[in-house]
């Protein structure tokens, strides 16, 4: 007895600290994100190994698959978070098993915890599409290894041709990405989504490519600023929405279209809240159409790539759409954020899941 009590002091002596965190729910809500970091952290690390192993069995970009499948594991074990699919999975699934792909999946966005919904969802063959100092950092060589697409914001020129790279990938190869359109995150206790920004709309109309929205319930009643519970988040998949035969000029239309298929999906799967605090957020205001360097900042979420909204790519498109020259394309600017060196995780961190390229061929 006396030797086990021995082993089990320690034991004790260590785990006061965490339960006395426990005791408040400011103290839950820092361990559990604490806990939530780790375990995208430690699928990160994994990710590397991912890599090394199905690089040698020729499946290099299933490795973000993996990645996610495994951050989802860890983090819906260790607290209490699920993900539930109420509808149009089908959609999501890999082209194999008769989904819909390839398109341009869209989803609202709250905070990190909708790292839990690409978890569940990411389909295989899945590439980042990441800024280049990322390259250097401790997840370069799990990003690498699982055949990343880096573009360098420094750099106008191969920034751009690393853009343009990735839209003939898209039309030519049929792949398919995966983004916010709000483009930061929003976690309000109403269900409501801030207004959409226009770059993976061009992106969709250039590739010809359809968009799927994804609505993720608001769960402000299980996570937000000092609270962090567990339980399922119900995610809806919704059909998709045609862009064949659409322009630059068409964006506005499609925008709204979107965002009226997403919102009343968003309130039929939230919480219901009193009426007095619903405070709608006004829809995108029409703009104009005519400059051509105004896309890279919208398409890519903060540290990956900013993309202004207007851009028009070099790629040929398969029907009618605007032209820009090597020249105006290259005087486009990037967005000089980042992400946050410290990775602090807070509600007011511009996004950093970044936009998702699927299927990229080898």
């Amino acid at each position: 007895m006396a030797a086990l009590l021995a082993l089990l002091k320690p034991v004790a002596y260590v785990s006061l600290p965490f339960l006395a965190l426990q005791s408040s729910p400011r103290g839950r809500y820092y361990t559990r994100s604490l806990v939530y970091a780790g375990a995208m952290g430690f699928a990160a690390t994994l990710g590397a190994f991912f890599a090394a192993g199905l690089s040698l069995v020729g499946r290099r970009f299933d490795v973000n698959h993996a990645v996610a499948r495994t951050f989802y594991a860890v983090a819906g074990l260790t607290l209490g978070l699920s993900v539930e699919v109420v509808g149009g999975e089908e959609w999501v699934k890999d082209s194999e098993d008769g989904g819909a792909r390839p398109c341009v999946f869209m989803s609202n966005h709250q905070s990190m915890v909708d790292l839990m919904v690409i978890g569940r969802l990411m389909p295989k063959r899945t590439s980042i599409m990441a800024k280049t100092s990322l390259r250097w950092s401790p997840l370069g060589p799990f990003m690498m290894g699982s055949g990343a697409i880096f573009i360098d914001r420094g750099n106008s020129k191969r920034a751009m041709k690393s853009l343009d790279d990735a839209v003939n990938v898209m039309r030519t190869l049929r792949v398919s990405v995966w983004m916010y359109p709000e483009g930061t995150r929003h976690n309000s206790q109403v269900p409501e989504m801030l207004p959409f920004k226009k770059g993976g709309f061009h992106l969709a109309i250039q590739s010809g490519l359809p968009i799927v929205p994804i609505v993720t319930e608001n769960y402000w009643h299980m996570y937000h600023s000092n609270m962090f519970g567990s339980g399922p988040i119900r995610v809806r998949v919704l059909p998709p929405i045609p862009t064949t035969g659409l322009t630059a000029a068409d964006v506005p239309a499609l925008v709204a279209r979107v965002r009226d298929a997403m919102l009343p999906a968003l309130t039929e799967l939230s919480t219901k809240v009193p009426a007095s605090l619903t405070k709608p957020i006004a829809p995108p205001e029409p703009a104009s159409m005519s400059s051509v360097a105004a896309v890279l900042s919208d398409v890519i979420d903060d540290h990956t790539v900013a993309m202004p909204e207007d851009a028009v790519f070099d790629a040929p498109a398969p029907g009618p759409a605007p032209s820009a020259s090597r020249e105006s394309l290259a005087s486009s600017t990037f967005d000089s954020e980042g992400m946050s060196a410290s990775g602090h995780l807070t509600e007011t961190e511009e996004d950093d899941e970044g936009m998702v390229l699927v299927g990229r061929p080898t």
